[in-house]
């Protein structure tokens, strides 16, 4: 058995899936990786000692930052995603900064060039979350005093007069580490979550920086017994609906079986997300979800201008729209059933974990702050499998609204 700290080699800056949607995208098993992180989330936050399960926050942070040393001429380099490139992009001075960005951007990157240099890094590729450099804020929010930062569409605000606001005030960059990459090239480096990375470093005054490992830091962020047991009904009555679920529908909706559809389906539903619609009459949704693919074909189809053309995309239509055919509308809807009610248990944990911050965290709206939860968490299995756990109500209704003003927007 591997420990929490084995590598995830599947891609560099691994895509994370939300654990509901492993019931679309990896069917049966999927489904049952689901109940089982959940069960295991449930298990970490009621005191067990043998936790089967890491979870890590994840931060609003932008942009996504690396650091660390080229393997291949042994410098020191900032970089941001295309680190992984086919052709490494790297910045190891001022001038390569300059030659590639510019704005607001060149001016943090240089910061975390400078900064980061005083790591004592040897080796390793390390990425994280850049919080801020020189856009920190003194603010009252709630008549409260506050040092805020505000990288995206969360603001984190920690008390002036705090020692972690005081530390803050100091720094000139503040950064989350979340992965490490090991290897002898780029294109073959493996990431590696849950690590305790900022012990690997120098303590530097004008750095605050912090893992993303999860801590309970107020100390009470645990299920009470009365919690644990409701919780524990959900992921039950999720099992009994897995257990009754029609395997052979379950899986071809997957990736595996029918990438198209798979899409489709998580495009259709990120649409109810995205307008904080929640799924409350599943036979609707799943005759909405059909509709969703008649339509969007059909303006294919009236977009071609010739005859083939519009044939090719009927035909590509029939054949999508088969699944519905071929699959009893209950058993489609039971799968909805089944993703409402892990949504229901991930909401229980969440709410829970978000407990547990040293940082409060709000969203600027039009009419004032509004408090607000984390952006969400990541939890990690002991064979390196890795899911979000996010209030995409919340978040990702946020990410798309005017009313939210982001860290960006001047």
């Amino acid at each position: 058995m591997k420990s929490l700290k084995s590598f995830i080699t599947e891609e560099k800056n691994t895509h994370m899936t939300h654990v509901e949607d492993l019931v679309f995208d990896k069917g049966v098993d999927g489904a049952r990786s689901a109940i089982n992180f959940l069960r295991d989330l449930r298990d970490m936050l009621s005191g067990h000692a043998n936790s089967k399960i890491n979870a890590t926050v994840k931060w609003d942070g932008a942009p996504a930052i690396f650091c660390g040393i080229d393997p291949r001429d042994k410098k020191f380099f900032v970089a941001k995603k295309g680190v992984f490139n086919a052709t490494p992009k790297v910045y190891k001075t001022a001038k390569d900064i300059d030659s590639d960005t510019s704005g607001d951007l060149a001016a943090k990157l240089k910061v975390a060039l400078t900064e980061f240099s005083k790591l004592g890094i040897t080796s390793g590729v390390y990425q994280g979350d850049l919080m801020f450099t020189n856009d920190k804020k003194r603010e009252k929010i709630m008549g409260k005093d506050y040092i805020t930062f505000h990288p995206n569409t969360i603001v984190y605000a920690v008390p002036t007069t705090s020692t972690l606001g005081q530390n803050i005030a100091k720094a000139k960059i503040g950064v989350v580490w979340h992965t490490m990459y090991t290897g002898t090239s780029f294109e073959n480096m493996r990431a590696s979550f849950g690590q305790n990375i900022v012990s690997k470093f120098r303590k530097v005054p004008t750095i605050w920086q912090d893992d993303a490992t999860y801590r309970d830091y107020s100390g009470t962020a645990t299920f009470t017994s009365r919690e644990t047991e409701h919780l524990t009904s959900i992921l039950s009555q999720a099992g009994r609906v897995f257990q009754g679920v029609n395997a052979n529908t379950l899986n071809a909706m997957s990736k595996a079986e029918n990438p198209e559809l798979n899409q489709l389906i998580n495009t259709y539903n990120n649409t109810k997300v995205r307008a904080g619609e929640k799924i409350t009459n599943t036979r609707l949704h799943t005759q909405g979800l059909y509709h969703y693919i008649h339509d969007k074909y059909q303006k294919e189809i009236e977009k071609r201008k010739s005859d083939k053309g519009k044939s090719a995309q009927e035909e590509k239509r029939k054949a999508i729209l088969k699944f519905f055919a071929d699959h009893d509308q209950g058993e489609i809807a039971r799968i909805f059933d089944l993703v409402n009610l892990l949504a229901e248990a991930k909401q229980m944990i969440i709410n829970k974990m978000n407990e547990a911050g040293s940082i409060q965290t709000f969203l600027k709206t039009t009419n004032g702050f509004k408090v607000t939860g984390v952006e969400g968490f990541v939890a990690i299995d002991r064979i390196g499998s890795a899911v979000k756990i996010v209030d995409r109500m919340e978040f990702s209704k946020a990410n798309f609204s005017p009313d939210i003003i982001k860290g960006w927007q001047k």
